[in-house]
C-alpha cells in the first residue's frame, strides 16, 4: 500500500470515508449559495412588487381625480350616476372605466326607499371584442324599442352564498351590491327598460319580496308584478308569465333575464338581445351564450351547432348541446375547442312557442300554468286557481324542462355575445367587481372602517358599523353584520350556502 503524505491511513480492510466527507461538505455550500442566491432574488422581486404597487396608487389616484373633477364639470358629482366597474366581468377583450371615488358612494349595500335615485337609464358604452364572430360595433338598430317584446324579470333565489348579507327575506337582487346606489334588480330594470318601456316589463316574484320590489321599482305596473306562492324553479316562474303574456298578446316574444345578474357594455348586450328577438320570431328557444374567460365549474356551458345564416342575426347559431356542470379539466377543454359558451340562463322565444315546447316536454306543468293564466285576470278565481293547481306544479329548471330536450331537436339557438357578465355567486366573485386600494382588501361599504396591516386580497363587508381590523391574513371574507359575523376564505365561498344549513339545523332560522 502506498503512502501519501497528509492523508490518513485507513486501517486494513476499512474504506477510507474522506472523499464522501469531501462531498456533503461540497454539496452543502451548494445549498447555501442556492439558498442565498434565491434569497437575493426574492428580495428584488418583494421591491419590484412594491415599486408597483406604488405605481398602481398613484395611477388609480390620478384616475379618480380626474373622474371627480369631470364629474364637478359636468355637475353630477353627486355620485347617483351610473358609473362601470373597471374589473372585466365575465368576458376577456374589453375594460370599462374605472368608478368614481368611494367617497361618493353609498356606505350601506342595503337600499330603503328613501335612498334611491331617481329611475335614470345607463348611458351606453361600448368597446368591440373581438370575441363575436361579426363585429357589432353598436345597437344595430335605429330604435331601441323592440315593438311586441316582453322583458319577464325572474327575481326568485335566497343567494344563499351571499350570506350573511343576502338573507331569505332581502335576498341579493335587492342590494346595491356594487355601491353605485342601485340594487341588482334596479340595475336589471335601467338596463331592459329601453327595449320594452314599463308597458312590457315585468317581474315574477315571491309573496315575501313584493313589498320591497314595489319600492325599489315604483315605475313597475302593478299587473305586471306577478306574486308566484312558493318557488317552483325557473320553468314555473318564465311559464306562468309566457301564459298570461300569450293570452294578452299571441305575437308576444318575451326574454327572461335573472335579477340579480351584473352585465357591462350595454349596446353589446341589446345587440345581443335584437338578435335573440329576431331568432325567436322564426320560432327558436334562444339563449345568449357568455364567452368563458376561465374554466369555471360554477356554469353550465353550451356548446355551439351551426350557424342559422338569418341575415337580421349573424351570429346566431343552433344550440349543439347543454353541458352540465362540468370539473375542471373537462372546463378546461370545453374552453380549448372555442366551441362552447357559458349558460347564463337567459332565454328568448314566443310565449306561445314556449308554452308549446312545454306541452310537448312537460303536459302537467302546461296545463297547470294554463289553467292559472285562464283565472289571472279575476283576482278572487286566481286565488283559488294558484292555491289548488300551485302546489301541486313540478319544481324544475326550464333548462331541463325543455331546452335541453328542445335541443336535441334542433329547436334551440344560441345568440354568442360579447358582453361583460357575472352572476356575483358567492363572496370571490363579489371581491373581483370591487375597486381596490393599494395593499387593501375590497370593502363593501365605508372604507374608513377597516384597517390592516400586511394583508392582501379578500374581502370585507363592515356591516355593522364598527371597526374591523387585519394583521398578516391573506385572502379572507369578513361579514360583519349587526346580528352575525361570517369569516372564510375566498376560496372556500362557495361553501357558505353549507353553513346556512347549519344554521337552520341549529335553531338559528331568525338569521336566515
Amino acid at each position: 500500500m502506498s503512502f501519501v503524505p497528509g492523508r490518513p491511513v485507513a486501517p486494513a480492510g476499512q474504506a477510507s470515508s474522506a472523499p464522501n466527507a469531501l462531498g456533503v461538505e461540497y454539496m452543502f455550500s451548494q445549498i447555501m449559495e442556492a439558498v442565498q442566491k434565491s434569497q437575493v432574488e426574492i428580495s428584488d422581486l418583494r421591491q419590484e412588487c412594491s415599486d408597483l404597487r406604488m405605481a398602481n396608487a398613484s395611477l388609480e389616484r390620478q384616475v379618480r381625480e380626474g373622474l371627480q373633477q369631470q364629474q364637478q364639470q359636468n355637475g353630477n358629482g353627486n355620485g347617483n350616476n351610473y358609473y362601470y366597474n373597471s374589473s372585466r366581468i365575465g368576458t376577456p377583450g374589453f375594460m370599462t372605466p374605472v368608478p368614481g371615488s368611494p367617497q361618493l358612494r353609498a356606505k350601506s349595500p342595503f337600499l330603503s326607499p328613501h335612498s334611491i335615485p331617481a329611475l335614470a337609464v345607463p348611458p351606453s358604452i361600448h368597446v368591440p371584442s373581438p370575441l363575436g364572430d361579426n363585429a357589432l360595433t353598436a345597437f344595430p338598430f335605429g330604435a331601441r324599442d323592440i315593438p311586441g317584446f316582453y322583458v319577464v324579470i325572474p327575481a326568485g333565489g335566497a343567494g344563499t352564498r351571499l350570506w350573511p348579507l343576502s338573507r331569505e327575506e332581502h335576498p341579493k337582487f335587492l342590494l346595491d351590491l356594487t355601491l353605485k346606489g342601485r340594487s341588482l334588480i334596479q340595475a336589471t330594470w335601467d338596463r331592459l327598460l329601453p327595449l320594452s318601456s314599463p308597458l312590457r316589463t315585468t317581474v315574477v316574484a315571491g309573496p315575501g319580496h313584493i313589498k320591497s320590489i314595489r319600492e325599489q321599482l315604483p315605475d313597475l305596473l302593478p299587473h305586471n308584478l306577478f306574486c308566484e306562492p312558493g318557488p317552483k324553479d325557473s320553468m314555473a316562474a318564465i311559464g306562468l308569465a309566457a301564459a298570461v303574456l300569450a293570452q294578452r298578446d299571441p305575437e308576444a316574444v318575451i326574454g327572461s333575464f335573472a335579477a340579480d345578474h351584473m352585465i357591462s357594455g350595454d349596446d353589446a348586450f341589446l345587440s345581443a338581445v335584437a338578435e335573440a328577438v329576431e331568432v325567436a320570431k322564426r320560432d327558436y328557444l334562444v339563449t345568449i351564450g357568455i364567452a368563458p374567460s376561465h374554466p369555471s365549474t360554477g356554469f353550465g356551458y353550451i356548446r355551439l351547432g351551426d350557424k342559422l345564416g338569418i341575415k337580421e342575426a349573424p351570429n346566431s347559431r343552433l344550440v349543439s348541446s347543454f353541458k352540465e356542470k362540468p370539473d375542471a379539466r373537462t372546463a378546461a377543454a370545453y374552453i380549448g375547442t372555442g366551441n362552447y359558451r357559458w349558460n347564463a340562463g337567459m332565454f328568448v322565444t314566443k310565449a306561445t312557442f314556449l308554452m308549446d315546447l312545454l306541452r310537448t316536454y312537460n303536459k302537467d306543468l302546461h296545463d297547470g300554468l294554463q289553467r292559472v293564466a285562464a283565472a289571472w285576470n279575476d283576482d278572487v278565481k286566481r286565488e283559488a286557481v294558484l292555491a289548488e293547481v300551485w302546489p301541486e306544479l313540478e319544481k324544475i329548471a326550464i333548462d331541463n324542462a325543455v331546452a335541453e330536450p328542445a335541443a336535441a331537436e334542433g329547436k334551440v339557438a344560441v345568440v354568442p355575445a360579447t358582453f361583460g357578465w357575472d352572476d356575483v355567486g358567492d363572496f370571490s366573485s363579489l371581491a373581483d367587481l370591487l375597486p381596490a386600494e393599494s395593499n387593501q382588501p375590497r370593502v363593501l361599504g365605508d372604507n374608513n372602517l377597516v384597517l390592516t396591516e400586511q394583508v392582501a386580497g379578500g374581502i370585507v363587508v363592515p356591516g355593522s358599523g364598527r371597526l374591523i381590523t387585519c394583521l398578516g391574513v391573506d385572502d379572507l371574507v369578513i361579514v360583519d353584520m349587526p346580528d352575525t359575523l361570517l369569516v372564510t376564505t375566498r376560496a372556500r365561498s362557495q361553501e357558505v350556502k353549507r353553513l346556512v344549513k347549519k344554521c337552520r339545523d341549529a335553531g338559528w332560522k331568525t338569521l336566515l
